[in-house]
Formats: C-alpha cells, structure tokens, sequence
C-alpha cells in the first residue's frame, strides 16, 4: 500500500486557544542528575515524542535508542507514539498532549507567523525526501524535461515543494492533476509522472513492474527540514537538560541505524510491532535509499553531525519559498528554531 504523507498545507492557521491555554506538556517528571551511564529505572525522566505517521524505517533511529537502551543510558523512559492518517501531531503539541513531535521547517515557520511558543531544536533528515516520480525510456530524466508535462500532486504539495518547482523550473500549475494516493492513475500512463516519498512510492512502484526515475526535489535546492524534533519554548526553558539528553540520545541512535549493522534488528522489530504492515524487505530499501541519496547523512551533517541545523540554511529557505509567496516577507525567522542541542558532532562520520 502506498504511503500516503505529504506535505501539510501552509494555508491552516494555528488555534493561539489551543496552543496557549494548554501547555503544561506531556512530560512532567522533576529532572534527577544522572550518575554514570547506568540509570536506576525509578530515576528515568519521561519524554513523549509524536512521529508524523505510522512505524518504518524512517523513524528507524528513534526505535533503535528505545530498543537498544540509549535513552535509558541518558536517564530518559521514552515513549514514541506512532502517528497515522487520523492524528495531527500538530495539534497534540499545541494542547500541551505529547512533549516532541516530528515535524519540518513549513510548522517551525509558522511558529513564528503566529508568534507562537513553539520551535524547532534538531532537524534528522538534511534532505525532504519528497520527490516526483516519472517512468523510464520517455524523456523525463531531469526537473527541465518535466516541464508542461501532467504531474500529479496532493494537496499539501501545491502548497509546499511545488510552488518552488514553479519558480525553479518554470512549471505552472496547469500540469498539475489530482494526486489520490492511488498508483493506477500513474503506471496506466507513461507520461505521468506523481509526487511521492523517496522510501515508499518508489519501492511500492518498483513492485508494480516498473523501474521508476526519481527525481529527488531535495536535490534541485529545496532546502526544507525534515523529520525535525519541534517543542514548546515552555519546556525548552524549564527542563533544559532533560531536552538535551533526549536530543543526544536521539542523535546516537540515528547515527547507529543509519549504519545498517546488527543494532538495528532490535529496532526493526519493535517497528514491525507497533506497525505489522510493515517488513523487513521494505524496511531494508528505505534504509539504502537513504543512505544512497544523503537524507541523514549529508550537507552540514557531515561535519557538525547527526540531527544539524545552521542559521544560514533556515535563512534561505525562508527567503527561497517567501520569494514564492509561501510565507509572508518580514519575519523574525530566528524564533521558528533554536541550534542550542545540536552541532556538537554527535554520530559525525
């Protein structure tokens, strides 16, 4: 079955009701200092993190620092909640219902449009891995050759990558059809092609019998975080350490799934247990695919680590998609993150 996330759409606005009337947060435990790296289990600190859609590969890091005990080595009981199509993590974190939630630069942006108490504090996936999908042997081999050609796209989409598609290649909104999370539309004609997610609709496609092109829109300059770790500025300032503890532990546990060895089966297995859909063969092309184009392991990750952000990238996607009509002109966009628990080299090669 495809996967069926895509981009939320910029056009919803924040309920500041919500968001300020109820932000005790999920974790109210007193922080305890921890002692070497063994941590009594009556001392462990409770974290909740929201995940942007149900268990895979691509939250595979975070599995590995529950199953393989990172957390419990920074003295934290973790509880990754798995999402799905009917949850909004947005929401659970504006109600004060989860501590964390995976989220991208679009959320942290608006943040700072709605002068909102909320940030972004690490960002896992240096490279979006949304990416249009065309078939083999027709010509559509790069962006350039998909110009005026039919294209289908969700309603986040046109919202989000594809007014940048517009202003880099030219494309209009013309070509755009109804994208259904349905792949019949696509491999019934060859001169389709259809957004998709980099692990998931290529593989399900590959399944079908064709050899997709992929054109990863990451690649082309758009220069979104992905798979981010966003928090109240409440809990940023009352539990400082146990923030960093939980990013740290994070980052390592990224930085060891990413390398495919045996830590990771642990962490498959408590994936293929909150998700049963999910298998090992698919579990496996994600991880390769991730590693083959970069989406952890590359950019400013290289050199500051797992989990990096830097002000001058958050800048020029800001200006990049404002310049697109995306995001109003004028914002502060310093408030939509904060490089304080990152670029301390955590997993760098």
């Amino acid at each position: 079955m495809s996967d069926q996330r895509e981009p939320k759409s910029m056009k919803y606005r924040i309920d500041r009701r919500v968001a300020l009337g109820l932000l005790g947060g999920a974790g109210a435990s007193a922080l305890i200092p921890m002692t070497g790296s063994r941590v009594n289990a009556q001392t462990l600190d409770k974290v909740s993190y929201q995940t942007n859609w149900r268990a895979q590969a691509e939250h595979g890091g975070f599995y590995l620092a529950v199953a393989n005990g990172i957390y419990k080595k920074y003295g934290i009981d973790a509880d990754i909640r798995m999402g799905g199509p009917q949850q909004n993590p947005s929401q659970l974190l504006l109600g004060g219902r989860v501590d964390m939630i995976m989220s991208n630069s679009f959320e942290a942006i608006n943040y700072a449009r709605e002068n909102l108490p909320f940030l972004c504090i690490a960002a896992i996936f240096q490279k979006d891995p949304q990416v249009i999908i065309s078939h083999p042997d027709v010509g559509h081999n790069s962006f350039p050759d998909l110009k005026g050609k039919p294209i289908l796209v969700g309603a986040g989409g046109r919202t989000s990558f594809w007014p940048f598609l517009k202003a880099r290649f030219g494309f209009t909104d013309e070509q755009v059809r109804p994208y259904t999370f349905n792949m019949a539309p696509f491999l019934a004609d060859k001169q389709v092609s259809q957004q998709g997610f980099l692990s998931s609709e290529p593989y399900a496609i590959m399944k079908a019998g064709v050899n997709p092109v992929v054109h990863l829109i990451a690649d082309a300059g758009f220069d979104n975080y992905q798979t981010t770790i966003n928090i109240s500025r409440k809990m940023v300032d009352e539990k400082k350490d146990l923030v960093q503890r939980f990013i740290t532990a994070s980052l390592e546990g990224w930085a060891e799934y990413m390398k495919g060895g045996p830590g990771i089966a642990a962490a498959n297995a408590l994936i293929k247990k909150d998700n049963p859909d999910m298998d090992d063969e698919k579990m496996a092309y994600a991880l390769k695919v991730m590693n083959e184009r970069g989406i952890v392991n590359s950019g400013d990750a290289l050199t500051l680590g797992v989990g990096a952000m830097t002000a001058e990238r958050w800048k020029r996607f800001y200006e990049t998609m404002a310049g697109t009509g995306v995001f109003p002109t004028g914002l502060d966009i310093t408030k939509a993150y904060s490089l304080e628990f990152v670029n301390k080299g955590v997993g760098k090669a």
